[in-house]
């Protein structure tokens, strides 16, 4: 004989406004063969809306999550730039010094050709009382030689030149010889006689040969016709 299974039906409370006949119309299944049971959705209690996080900056480490910094986007990383080869600088052109690199200034001492010498001494004597080194110190004469001069030229011209290029001390010279002689920082022109061709021209070569002086003692209207005005 067979019977029919029998549904049993939970009791309700009756104050449950679930209708009963709700409750007879659903399977009991039993908990440990569906698992833990979950509680509908609609029980939950309503939750506060999250607020939506505006743009966050790059390289801001998001709060409660310890770690390195969210690195920037491609966009906002800055382009990086591949060091190429470092041009060589220019070598500086070499310059060879020259004593008539520059115009040297032109300083005239009046005087006549009896005392132009001696105006030329005491040039040099105030040359060296204020620094200058004798080497520095080229004299000419246009007309009777220096006292050294004539001393030094009698142990031959080789002896005498060569005190020239040692460039040791004051050297004495003549105006006729400008052309033989190098360069010195200050050149002394003494004008004192010879012919006028001699000191014509001799002394625009002795211009070219001092390097930041030239001293010239003499005639200045004999100068000026040489030089060019404003001596």
């Amino acid at each position: 004989m067979c019977h029919r299974p029998v549904r049993f039906v939970p009791v309700f409370d009756r104050q449950q406004l679930t209708p009963l006949t709700h409750a007879i119309e659903e399977p009991q299944i039993h908990e440990s063969a569906q698992g833990p049971r979950v509680t509908p959705a609609a029980s939950r209690t309503a939750q506060t809306p999250r607020p939506v996080p505006g743009p966050r900056p790059a390289a801001v480490p998001r709060p409660g999550r310890p770690g390195p910094a969210r690195p920037a986007s491609p966009a906002q990383r800055a382009p990086q730039v591949t060091p190429g080869p470092v041009p060589a600088a220019p070598a500086a052109a070499p310059t060879a010094p020259s004593v008539s690199a520059a115009v040297p200034q032109i300083q005239l001492i009046p005087a006549s050709a009896e005392g132009a010498l001696d105006a030329a001494e005491e040039a040099v004597d105030l040359l060296l009382d204020t620094g200058r080194a004798p080497g520095d110190i080229l004299v000419l004469t246009s007309g009777d030689p220096h006292p050294w001069a004539a001393h030094e030229l009698s142990f031959g011209e080789a002896a005498y030149w060569a005190l020239h290029d040692a460039a040791d001390d004051v050297f004495y010279a003549d105006a006729a010889q400008v052309q033989r002689a190098t360069g010195r920082p200050v050149v002394v022109f003494a004008a004192n006689g010879g012919a006028t061709e001699t000191v014509a021209g001799a002394l625009p070569v002795a211009l070219t040969r001092a390097g930041a002086l030239l001293i010239v003692c003499g005639d200045p209207q004999q100068i000026n016709s040489v030089l060019g005005a404003g001596v």
